[in-house]
């Protein structure tokens, strides 16, 4: 199988660390796609995705699956002897949903507007409104503060244990160095399962 990607973005590096920390790296071959210059708009790449993001994975049948979380749960279900990520119990799995909810709306998508709507990166495809970056990453640091405020006392983020939660919280906070917000000093509790995740061997990959 393939795997369509930009390295530098955000949402391959969670599928990558998701993989990674099942063992899986190897199950598929990486393909780049160069977003700046629009590599994602041509009729090939639109075919495997309409919403022409990245990353898209594309099976040995040609059967394409685009969205991040969806290819994390195509690992997790297809290979159920590697670690789980997404949850064992009933109630692992709904808390987990929720998480993984709450970061991708209050968290991450804040994060990508702040870069869309301020840095320009986009401009030639995209009407930025650097106001709206400006608000969405207000967004960003209250969230960290809620972030904070969760993990005191706690190593990771839900079910007392390592899941796609962390994952794609790490991920976030490190993209949200892009646009200039990073943990602020007072938030020793994210800070320090910032530094726990940073050193798993995943978040090199």
């Amino acid at each position: 199988m393939k795997i369509f990607e930009t390295r530098t973005a955000p949402n391959p590096r969670r599928v990558r660390m998701f993989m990674a920390e099942k063992g899986l790296l190897d199950k598929a071959e990486f393909v780049e796609i160069d977003l700046q210059k629009g590599e994602n708009l041509t009729p090939e790449y639109v075919a495997r995705n309409p919403m022409k993001k990245v990353p898209v994975m594309e099976l040995d049948d040609g059967t394409c699956i685009a969205e991040t979380m969806a290819i994390c749960r195509f690992f997790e279900e297809s290979y159920p002897d590697a670690p789980s990520l997404l949850g064992d119990t009933p109630l692992e799995k709904a808390q987990l949903e929720q998480w993984l909810r709450w970061i991708e709306l209050f968290f991450f998508m804040p994060t990508g507007m702040c870069f869309q709507h301020t840095t320009g990166y986009f401009k030639d495809r995209m009407n930025p409104i650097k106001e709206w970056g400006e608000e969405c990453g207000k967004s960003v640091e209250k969230f960290m503060h809620f972030l904070n405020k969760q993990l005191e006392g706690k190593e990771y983020i839900c079910c007392d244990r390592f899941t796609a939660a962390d994952i794609n919280a790490f991920t976030t906070v490190a993209f949200a160095r892009v646009v200039g917000i990073r943990i602020k000093p007072e938030h020793t509790n994210l800070q320090a399962w910032y530094d726990r995740i940073k050193a798993r061997p995943s978040a090199e990959a």
